[in-house]
């Protein structure tokens, strides 16, 4: 099921509106470490190769930028290039060296509904790659929400090579690499950021990460849980400054024989919204937060 030209997730970038408060929060509290940083911008890396996971910008308030993915070779990025404008989307920054900590080369192509996209190659990769109990080691998946999720989902198909992993009433799981997902579209009445997944060594440290989260003031807005699609263990929570992360771990790893499952493959009973069912259902806290950050408009 692997994309022919997208090897995997690398970073997301955010607009925020207190950089030291946002270092404060992620290299204390979500435990990143910060990788790089310029005047204006903090890079935050995992305990894995990625140079960073989490570009962090100082702007008036709260934005998403653009979800970076790691093409599989450099002449995988003509082909975006090419997909991306065939699709229906357009290209927003020309492929060139990228002149952000991180490097490499790479272009930025933007969806029909708004959604920017980095696409890089031959960028910084860390060779200090000790895994530690309580760090994410890499980022998971992104999930976009969409007013017109099939049709989000037929860009991403043709314009970056993903495929349907799984489909559910209210998501669409799109599949790269061997992991389940590393992009899904939430069906929605809005374009939002729905939330960032980082992945933990292990449940226990998924578990251990909710009780961090809860002693620093922020609380435990979903989970514990195990989803269906992905069957990754899972703790949400609200971030500084309204984004929604997630904690996760055991996401489920396939290949060309998975067969993806639909609607009906895909429910629970009534009262239940993960496998173990004994969390509530997501706050109304953090329904409200999966609808209010936005790309960076043109």
């Amino acid at each position: 099921m692997s994309s022919r030209w997208i090897s995997g997730l690398r970073s997301v970038a955010l607009d925020v509106p207190d950089l030291a408060r946002a270092e404060t929060f992620y290299t204390d509290i979500w435990r990143l470490r910060v990788a790089a940083r310029t005047a204006d911008a903090l890079y935050l890396r995992g305990t894995g190769a990625d140079h960073h996971l989490l570009a962090l910008h100082s702007a008036d308030r709260l934005a998403i930028r653009h979800v970076t993915l790691r093409a599989r070779s450099e002449a995988a990025l003509a082909d975006v290039a090419r997909a991306a404008v065939d699709a229906g989307g357009r290209v927003q920054q020309a492929l060139a060296p990228i002149a952000e900590p991180g490097g490499g080369l790479g272009l930025t192509v933007r969806d029909p509904h708004g959604r920017l996209f980095q696409v890089v190659h031959g960028d910084t990769q860390h060779a200090d790659t000790t895994g530690e109990p309580d760090r994410p080691s890499r980022l998971a998946h992104t999930v976009l929400n969409s007013h017109a999720v099939e049709d989000s989902r037929a860009w991403i198909e043709r314009a970056l090579g993903f495929t349907l992993a799984d489909r559910t009433r209210i998501m669409a799981f799109l599949n790269c690499a061997s992991d389940h997902h590393t992009l899904a579209l939430g069906d929605a009445d809005n374009d939002a950021l729905n939330h960032i997944a980082f992945v933990m060594p292990d449940v226990d440290a998924v578990m251990r990460g909710g009780g961090r989260m809860r002693d620093a003031g922020h609380a435990i807005e979903w989970g514990p849980g195990r989803h269906g699609p992905g069957n990754n263990a899972f703790n949400y929570f609200i971030g500084p400054f309204g984004e929604v992360i997630e904690y996760t771990a055991e996401v489920e790893q396939i290949d060309d024989s998975y067969r993806p499952g639909g609607p009906t493959d895909w429910t629970w009973p009534p009262g239940r919204v993960d496998q173990w069912g004994i969390s509530a259902p997501p706050s109304a806290a953090l329904k409200a937060a999966q609808r209010s950050v936005f790309f960076i408009p043109t």
